[in-house]
Order: structure tokens, then sequence, then C-alpha cells
């Protein structure tokens, strides 16, 4: 009763003081998050030339990131219920702050691959808790602010890749730069801390609505249509995960490698991906409305494959920064949109759906790195990177799963 009174008050005086400072706090992680891998990422293509690395091995070592997100992502659930997802997720931030700095400096591969194993497993746990928080913050708020943490998140990558651009272009040495951004970022992960929601991570009404939930979305087995429809779902966002790959990983190497792009200049490939992202999440909700979540979806395949899969055709260094931007603007939406047709799925008790694509979609992390550079190795990195508009042409093909009829308010 108490919470619907509040509700209630709250439609009409707006969000309370308390409310309004949990979100601007939830949205200070979300940035620090996006800021913080962003500063060590454009830093790539020097790691690499400085351990001697062949494209093969570099994807296998960058790879150790997904990897330690991956198993780290069981923990994360725990590790929320036992210290709340405000704490997990500044702690998070902050370890995630020193593997990108041990990284940075790292004198072996080993140690590179060991401390992005590290920084990854963070980086897991830190992504649920502060969604976590956000989605505490949004039951307060009674309407859906969810996608604006995320457009903040954005808005972060582009800062911490301008950031690293800045570095590089000042010469500023790899251990100076990183250990300025894990130590800025980790003080504002630490004094939002201070204003996120207090208490526990559920209240009565909110347990109350699981239950009735979990008891009326069944316990049946999964029908194998169902079962399709969530696979479909797992490779759309897998899709996308490979898109945004191609930007953290590659788009720097390609840039300052075969299209011999001064590094600091190569840091705006994925700078470009990422400010794209922003302006198609921002856009996103409002072009869903309106034309459906499938429409967009297979709009944003094709811009995505035929934006990169022109700058492949015609290599060039400012083709090749819109291409990322392309593949960026062109997946904005398909990881939501993936995660909200699994969560509504029938048949599935709440919150199965969700999981799963969010569990499975890290294996495009995982998967995308080795496989380009193989293919670099054996080939040239510019048709590894053909993967980008494969993953769009293969949006395409699975956006029947997802949902045409625009959703109404």
């Amino acid at each position: 009763m108490r919470t619907i009174v509040r509700m209630s008050v709250e439609s009409v005086a707006g969000p309370a003081l308390e409310d309004r400072r949990a979100r601007a706090a939830v949205a200070a992680l979300f940035f620090t998050n996006g800021a913080l891998f962003a500063n060590l990422i454009p830093r790539y293509p020097q790691i690499k030339d400085d351990l001697g690395l062949s494209n093969a091995v570099y994807g296998l070592s960058v790879a150790a990131f997904p990897t330690g997100a991956i198993l780290a992502g069981a923990a994360a659930g725990v590790l929320v219920r036992r210290f709340g997802s405000a704490r997990a997720a500044t702690a998070g931030t902050v370890l995630t702050g020193a593997g990108a700095l041990v990284a940075g400096v790292s004198p072996s591969v080993w140690a590179f691959a060991a401390a992005l194993f590290l920084a990854g497993a963070m980086d897991a746990i830190t992504d649920v808790a502060q969604n976590a928080h956000g989605l505490r913050v949004q039951r307060r708020y009674g309407r859906s602010i969810i996608n604006s943490f995320h457009a903040v998140w954005s808005i972060g990558a582009v800062t911490g890749g301008a950031m690293a651009a800045g570095a590089i272009a000042a010469g500023l040495p790899r251990g100076i730069h990183l250990a300025v951004s894990a130590g800025l970022f980790a003080v504002v992960a630490l004094v939002a801390l201070r204003f996120c929601l207090p208490g526990p991570e559920t209240e009565p009404a909110d347990e109350a609505t699981a239950a009735g939930r979990n008891a009326s979305g069944g316990s049946r087995g999964i029908g194998s249509r169902t079962a399709l429809v969530v696979a479909a779902l797992v490779l759309i966002a897998m899709a996308a995960t490979v898109v945004e790959d191609a930007g953290n990983s590659w788009a720097a190497i390609y840039l300052s490698g075969p299209l011999a792009a001064p590094v600091a200049v190569a840091a705006w490939g994925y700078i470009a991906l990422v400010g794209a992202q922003f302006v198609g999440r921002l856009c996103g909700d409002r072009l869903v409305d309106r034309f459906g979540q499938r429409t967009v979806a297979i709009a944003g395949g094709l811009v995505a494959a035929g934006g990169m899969g022109l700058a492949l055709a015609f290599p060039t260094v400012p083709g090749t920064i819109l291409g990322f931007a392309a593949a960026g603007l062109g997946v904005a939406t398909l990881v939501p949109a993936a995660m909200h047709e699994a969560d509504e799925l029938p048949g599935l008790k709440a919150g199965t759906g969700l999981t799963v694509v969010s569990w499975l979609m890290r294996l495009g992390f995982l998967l995308s790195p080795p496989v380009v550079g193989a293919v670099a190795d054996a080939s040239s990195l510019r048709l590894g990177l053909v993967v980008v508009p494969a993953a769009g042409l293969l949006v395409v093909v699975l956006a029947g799963v997802l949902s045409q009829r625009p959703r109404r308010s």
C-alpha cells in the first residue's frame, strides 16, 4: 500500500529528491563503465607492436576479456544479493580500472591476457550490478528510464576514446594515462555510491509482483518453437556484439596498419562506432514505437552491412571511419530488442529468456577476435572484417522473430 501511495504522489509531484539523486548516481556508474575500458582500446595498436603479437595471437589475447566476463557472469547475481547492487557495481568499476591499467603496461602477452581476463570479469559484474540498481530506480520512477542509462554509457565510451586519442596525440605514456583514467573514474564511482538507493535490492511489492509472474509464467517444458525463437534472438544479439567487437578490437589496428593512419587518427574508428551507437540509442525508442522492432532491426542490419561493406570494398581512412559509424548506428537497438522479445516470450518463467540472451550474446565477444585474427593472418585483416557486414545480413534474415507491430503507449 505504501508503494502504491508513493507512486501516486510521485506521478503528480514528480520523483523524490532521493530518487533523482539515485538516478544521477546510476548514470555516473554507467558513464564510468563506458569510459574506463574505452581509454585502453585505442592503445591496442601500440600494445600489439610493443609485444610483437601476430594478428592471431592478438585476437586470442583480447578474447581473454569476454572469457572473464562469461565466467564471472554466473557470480554476478550472487554478489549483488550478498553485497547490494550499488556496492558490487562500485567495486567492479574500481577493479576494472585496475585491470585496464595492468593490461596497458603488461610486459608479456600472458600478463596482458591475464589483466584483460580480470578486467572482463569485473566489467561483467559491474554491468549486471549497475543495471540491477538502474531497474530499482526505474521502479521508483514508475516509468522507463533504463534506455537513458545505456545512452549515458555510450557517452562515456566516446569520452574515454577521446581521452585516449588526446593522450596519444600528446605523447603521454600509457602507464600515466591509464593510471589517471583509473583513479579519476574510481573517485566518480565512489562518490556516486553515496547517492545510490539504500536498503535491500527488492521491496515487498517487487517480490509480490515477481511471485505472481512466476506463478503465471508457467513451469511447462519449453516448446521447440520457443527454443528456436530464443536461439534466433541470441544470434541477433550476438551479431550486435560481433560488430561492437570489431570496433573494440580491430578498428584502430586496421586503420593504423593496412590503411597507415596515424595512431591518434586510428582511434576515431572506435569513437565513430560508439558515437553513432549513442545516436541510435537516443532515437531508438521513438523509432521502435513508430515502426516496430522488426522494421528497425532490418533497417539497422542493412545500414551496418551496406556501410561497412562499402568501406571494405573501397578502403580509405575517412570511408572506413564512416563505415564503423554506420555499423554502430545499425546495431544500436539490437541487443535491447532481443532482450525485450526474450523477456516477453510465453511459456518461460520471468527473466529466463532475458537471462539466456544476456549470457549467450557474450559469445560474440569471445569468438570474434580469434576468428578475425586467424583470417587476418591467413589472408588479410580487410577480409577478416567482412564479419561486420555478414553480421548485418544475418540480422536481416532473422529479424522475423521480432515484433512488427509498433508498441503504443
